[in-house]
């Protein structure tokens, strides 16, 4: 049974190149499927539309706000099923609230605009208002115990949208958005805002073969066909100059080294059927190496739960 390895290339706070060595294509799948799709995050649900004058739709504004990525760490938090009551451990509440003034230049919101509220919701459910009773506190659409800036999770490190300049709306004088959106924890499957990748992919790795020496004038006409520079030339001393394959990882099988009938018996190219190069780019609600153990540990368990099944 080959060994399965991984080896990581290139890692940034918001992409990972890693290739995975000695797998099937359909492990390799497998992976890419539980990023896009089963790993969750936080996104926001609900928006609670106090006022809209700007020109953007409701539906659309609410959509917008959903699909802004929020740096926190989903594993902190709970699902929320429909039976539940949105809490600190399960709902993320944020307020926005940007008007323009009369006489003032157009603005343009943005998501930086979106404050986290660590108390809950701010907005009073109207309906639900008893009036005989005015002593006692109104009752707004969550039920936080606690604030959540107490909890030593976020004491020091405050929820926020990743990005603090995605546009939200642009409004004109007059025009006014004050809303609350409530973020729960859910899963690529149900909606793509909550998919933690902005893609994950993968290639197998390209495998460049000489078949024969390819030198002097030939070996400067190969180097020249090829877009991406995957050939160079060996200087053998005494005028001779030699073609060598120095980059073949980067690759992309475009065949324009062997366009041409006489260079197919000069060069092959394959793929190596067990490695994969592989590319995570987060959205940023966790880093991606975090992604990749995460998606591991996921597919773990379904292996554990089909030899459970099997037994």
């Amino acid at each position: 049974m080959p060994l399965f390895i991984v080896e990581v290339v290139r890692l940034t706070e918001e992409d990972m190149e890693f290739d995975m060595i000695g797998i099937d294509a359909a492990i390799a799948n497998a992976f890419r499927r539980i990023l896009i799709a089963e790993l969750p995050t936080m996104a926001i649900e609900k928006v609670l539309i106090a006022n809209n004058t700007s020109v953007v739709q409701d539906e659309v504004l609410a959509h917008r706000l959903g699909l802004i990525p929020i740096s926190v760490d989903p594993r902190l938090f709970e699902y929320m099923s429909e039976n539940d009551q949105p809490n600190e451990k399960n709902t993320i509440v944020f307020k926005l609230h940007v008007h323009c003034k009369r006489g003032s230049p157009r603005i343009t919101v943005k998501s930086d605009e979106l404050k986290w509220l660590p108390n809950g919701s701010e907005l009073i459910k109207e309906s639900r208002k008893v009036a005989s009773d005015s002593a006692s506190k109104p009752e707004t659409y969550t039920s936080f115990s606690c604030s959540q800036d107490t909890l030593p999770e976020f004491a020091n490190n405050p929820i926020a949208p990743k990005y603090p300049d995605i546009i939200i709306s642009k409004l004109g004088p007059g025009q006014e958005i004050e809303l609350e959106a409530h973020a729960v924890k859910g899963m690529g499957k149900t909606h793509a805002k909550w998919s933690p990748v902005a893609t994950a992919w993968y290639r197998m790795l390209p495998e460049v073969v000489l078949l024969e020496e390819v030198e002097d004038d030939l070996a400067e006409g190969l180097k020249s066909k090829c877009p991406v520079n995957v050939f160079d030339i060996e200087d053998l001393g005494k005028g001779k100059k030699r073609a060598t394959v120095a980059r073949p990882r980067a690759c992309t099988l475009c065949r324009e080294c062997i366009r041409d009938e006489e260079w197919e018996k000069r060069v092959a190219i394959h793929r190596v059927k067990d490695h994969f190069i592989f590319t995570i780019e987060s959205t940023g609600a966790l880093p991606p190496e975090v992604l990749f153990t995460e998606a591991v540990k996921i597919l773990e368990d379904k292996c554990e739960r089909v030899i459970t099944e099997l037994s």
